[in-house]
C-alpha cells in the first residue's frame, strides 16, 4: 500500500526526545518516530535542541520517509506506530 506523507506533519516529542510523524494510506492514520539517534546519525552536526531536532528531521526528510515506507506493513488489525532508531537507517 502507498503511504503518503505530507511534509508539514511532524512535530518535537520533548519528553522523549524524538520527532514524531504521521503518513496515510487508504483512510489509516500512522504515526511514526524518529529517535534521536537516529537523527544524529543522519546529521551529526545536529544542535541538542527542538530547533536542532526539528532542522535534523526536515534536512534528512527524504531519507527518513524511505525508511518509513520499508517499515510499514499495512494491517487492518493493528493500529500500531513505527520507531525508527539509528540502526534503521
Amino acid at each position: 500500500m502507498t503511504m503518503v506523507f505530507p511534509k508539514s506533519g511532524y512535530s518535537f516529542d520533548a519528553r522523549r526526545r524524538r520527532v514524531c510523524f504521521w503518513g496515510y494510506g487508504s483512510g489509516i492514520e500512522v504515526q511514526f518516530f524518529v529517535e534521536e539517534n537516529a537523527l544524529k546519525r543522519l546529521c551529526p552536526e545536529m544542535i541538542d535542541t527542538e530547533v536542532g531536532f526539528l532542522q535534523a528531521f526536515e534536512h534528512a526528510h527524504n531519507k527518513i520517509i524511505e525508511v518509513a515506507e520499508k517499515v510499514y506493513v499495512y494491517d487492518t488489525s493493528n493500529d500500531s506506530s513505527y520507531i525508527l532508531e539509528a540502526k534503521d537507517f
